[in-house]
């Protein structure tokens, strides 16, 4: 299947909508990691050039977890679909609320896309923010509770029989700067891949 047609016979089509053009057996995919946001330039996203930025913090992300990985299809193979989860390129340091609501109906035939999901990530707070508004249109309450993404770490929380694990961004030249994030991140990574083995 590949995802960018799927969701655009799903959604429709849109501008300045990146999807992720990449073929993939959904039956496959264990674990999904939302990243936050799209990169202004495509090839620098998850599914790029075999060099892209997203891949240069995300693959030692992994390897740091224990995995052999390096390249977006060993991670695919490994079962793991990443993400993000707005699909326009942000024009200012934060990400609106109208950004997120816009890229909203894509994740959400995104993740249905996927039967046999055992762990969806939430790799950062737009992650998160976007989770619980899907969540909250059929349940009307969030799935991940309002606080920070530490106290988080430890909970096993659930949606819909889906383990659902916030933790911090995984893309970007910050996640360089602050070490005890990468580790947090990296702990997290390896829990997800306890669960999907």
């Amino acid at each position: 299947m590949n995802i960018k047609k799927e969701l655009e016979t799903k959604v429709g089509m849109a501008d300045n909508i990146y999807l992720n053009n990449v073929d993939i057996d959904p039956l496959t995919i264990k674990a999904i990691m939302i990243n936050e946001v799209v990169p202004f330039d495509p090839l620098q996203d998850f599914y790029g050039t075999s060099d892209a930025d997203y891949l240069k913090t995300t693959i030692p992300l992994l390897q740091g977890a224990g995995t052999n990985v390096t390249s977006i299809q060993d991670i695919l193979q490994m079962g793991i679909y990443i993400t993000n989860a707005v699909k326009t390129p942000k024009t200012e340091y934060a990400i609106d609320k109208s950004s997120i609501e816009n890229s909203l109906p894509y994740l959400e035939a995104e993740l249905s896309l996927f039967p046999n999901i055992k762990v969806i990530m939430l790799m950062g707070d737009v992650a998160k923010k976007a989770f619980n508004m899907i969540t909250k249109k059929s349940t009307k309450k969030n799935a991940i509770p309002a606080v920070s993404t530490y106290k988080l770490r430890n909970s096993e929380i659930y949606y819909e029989g889906i383990r659902v694990m916030p933790s911090y961004i995984m893309t970007g030249g910050n996640i360089l700067i602050e070490k005890s994030k990468v580790t947090m991140a990296t702990e997290d990574i390896a829990t997800m891949l306890e669960i999907i083995k």
